[in-house]
């Protein structure tokens, strides 16, 4: 059997990765920002909200201490991420929401139903829907950092979306993996 460190490895290496994105300033000045770039990170702030609420489901309701410690990981990562979000909008002058049916307009992304979180409080088989509604969650973040990173013009927001792919893929490995076990 694995000890929980090894077990936790790819995690803890996806977090170094991204680690420092938490602690990102605004964007120089100079820096070009376009709507693709504003757009996505408007849309990934209520994303990351409800990633956290479902990581602290998991955090409070895990059975296992490798669920938990993910969970955990995802959530303050997660914060830290938002905190950076509406610091780089802040500096750009630009509503900290998009609007109204943006979702729709905008490669048409799926939020993760409130339904599905809903339904996860109240589950028999927390572990196993937990893992499966974050898989999904986290699969949502990879797609929208994807266009990002095609179509973005800022530099530190195209560099974190591809950071965001990175570990978001690497938690999805880890997270399949607790699915097999």
């Amino acid at each position: 059997m694995r000890s929980l460190a090894s077990a936790l490895a790819p995690l803890l290496a996806a977090l170094v990765v991204l680690g420092p994105a938490g602690c990102g300033s605004a964007p120089p000045a100079g820096d070009p920002v376009n709507a693709q770039d504003v757009m996505f990170t408007q849309m990934m702030i209520p994303h990351h909200r409800q990633g956290i609420e479902i990581a602290r489901l998991g955090a409070a309701r895990g059975r296992t201490p490798e669920l938990r410690t993910l969970a955990s990981a995802v959530a303050a990562t997660q914060q830290d991420e938002v905190e950076m979000m509406l610091r780089w909008l802040h500096a750009w002058e630009q509503p900290l929401a998009a609007p109204s049916g943006a979702h729709d307009h905008h490669g048409g992304l799926p939020e993760t139903d409130r339904r599905q979180i809903a339904a996860l409080e109240r589950s028999h088989a927390f572990e196993r829907d937990f893992l499966a509604l974050l898989i999904a969650h986290q699969d949502d973040a990879v797609r929208m950092a994807g266009v990002e990173v095609a179509g973005g013009a800022d530099p530190e927001v195209k560099r974190w979306a591809e950071r965001v792919r990175e570990s978001r893929r690497a938690q999805i490995a880890q997270m399949r993996d607790l699915l097999r076990r």
